[in-house]
């Protein structure tokens, strides 16, 4: 599981070249480039990309937005310079990775919150699945433990008392259904619906892959005190880049509250 993290690594870095990046400018403060900012398509990129076409100019803000599809590469070209952001990930998540990685990335702003949610073709609800039923779930440290917590909280299992954020299938306690876990990356659980009996999704993989979360979960994530708010970040000392700051102001307006209620219709939650 942790190896199939570094081998992505490499992989998608080199494949970063490819898009075009450019470290040249890209996160220096006080540039009078464009702001390039790192994001996963759904729903990342898709505000990213309201802000660019509806508010962005006024506030002369130039502002060019990089989809990518897993959860290493954005903080990857953040910290070394080939983007000026990103805008993909929660708190939990981005103290694991500086961490494990060694970088100094840091959150800016808030913006919203995608539930969690547990998916099936084969079930209508949780406790139908069967004893042995195999579950996906991501194989990232913080995403997987906030998987299991999901199931926890909803009398599929049992976790050890106190565990945080890296539970993994290990620190169960009790699995009354003798659920077994199938890791995968989290860009590959929504793929493995028909191979599996479930899926634990995170919420901009469900989007992306035309599963509506407050429609087709059998469980889903309270936002209730939910510490996995998603945000804008930066390499440390890029907070007070002028485009950051601007780009911070556009992503918590009024304008990007009323687009997240509308277009995503509780499937996203705007977190200002």
């Amino acid at each position: 599981m942790r190896n199939t993290a570094k081998i992505t690594t490499a992989v998608l870095a080199a494949g970063a070249l490819t898009l075009g990046l450019s470290a040249c400018g890209a996160g220096d403060s006080g540039s009078d480039g464009p702001l390039i900012v790192a994001a996963s398509p759904t729903p990342h990129a898709e505000i990213l990309t309201y802000v660019k076409d509806n508010l962005a100019k006024k506030e002369g803000l130039d502002l060019e937005v990089k989809e990518f599809t897993d959860y290493v590469t954005p903080n990857t070209a953040t910290q070394d310079g080939s983007v000026g952001a990103n805008y993909f990930q929660n708190q939990p998540y981005l103290d694991d990775f500086n961490k494990k990685n060694g970088t100094d990335i840091v959150p800016v702003v808030t913006v919203h919150l995608e539930p969690l949610g547990l998916y099936s073709h084969k079930v209508k609800k949780a406790d139908a699945l069967k004893s042995g039923a195999t579950v996906a779930i991501p194989n990232d440290t913080v995403n997987e433990a906030r998987a299991l917590k999901l199931l926890a909280a909803n009398g599929l299992i049992t976790l050890k008392a106190g565990i945080g954020n890296e539970a993994t299938p290990s620190d169960i306690t009790k699995n009354p259904k003798n659920l077994k876990f199938k890791e995968l990356e989290a860009a590959q659980t929504p793929r493995s619906l028909d191979d599996v009996d479930a899926a634990v999704v995170n919420g901009n993989y469900a989007l992306s892959s035309d599963l509506k979360p407050a429609k087709d979960a059998l469980v889903l994530e309270s936002p209730k005190d939910n510490p996995y708010g998603n945000f804008l970040a930066v390499k440390k000392g890029e907070e007070k880049d002028p485009r950051v700051k601007k780009l911070a102001k556009l992503l918590t307006s009024p304008e990007v509250k009323k687009f997240i209620q509308d277009k995503y219709d509780g499937a996203v939650l705007a977190s200002f």
